[in-house]
């Protein structure tokens, strides 16, 4: 199954808080534009940032976040290709993070929600006025967005291979392009 509009019926039927919604998307985003990048399928990238997360209102617990979800996804279809980067983007389920979707996937979740948390807190609260700098800065306010793991977005940009300063401008640039749905 590669269809984006299906995923995204799923991720509707699953998710129901907007913000969690606006995640997703923002992770969607930034793994098409990825894609794009390396010249991979940006269908099915854009699919994996678009569900990893869905079953985190009914499983919201490393114990079955994403695991459980994991066999939904089965159940309606999706290969073990999409599964399988889904089940590494969560350290604690023992899956490593082998391809390059895998990869980036990990890099781009957590820096999605610190870099919205960065651009609710412009003036303007718009992400066109998010700065890497001022993402720098922001990561080493352990007080502000504490729940984002800073960690795992300096090793998510190691292991994909980019200086921390270029991948945060691309998922930067990769949001502006559905700012308007995201209301930023």
């Amino acid at each position: 199954m590669g269809d984006y509009n299906k995923a995204l019926e799923l991720m509707h039927e699953f998710v129901k808080n907007e913000n969690l919604r606006k995640h997703m998307y923002c992770v969607s985003e930034a793994m098409r534009q990825y894609a794009r990048k390396y010249g991979e399928d940006e269908e099915k990238w854009a699919i994996v940032g678009l569900l990893h997360d869905f079953d985190w209102e009914i499983h919201p617990s490393a114990e079955e976040h994403p695991v459980k979800g994991s066999e939904i996804l089965k159940d309606r279809g999706y290969s073990d290709e999409i599964r399988r980067a889904i089940l590494s983007h969560a350290g604690y389920t023992g899956v490593s993070r082998d391809s390059l979707m895998e990869k980036a996937l990990y890099a781009c979740d957590e820096l999605s929600g610190f870099l919205v948390a960065c651009a609710l807190v412009q003036p303007s609260k718009k992400i066109e006025d998010v700065k890497v700098e001022s993402v720098k800065k922001k990561m080493k306010k352990k007080e502000f967005a504490r729940n984002v793991n800073r960690e795992d977005i300096i090793k998510g940009a190691d292991q994909l291979g980019d200086q921390l300063d270029e991948h945060i401008e691309f998922v930067i640039n990769a949001i502006k392009g559905i700012s308007g749905k995201l209301g930023l």
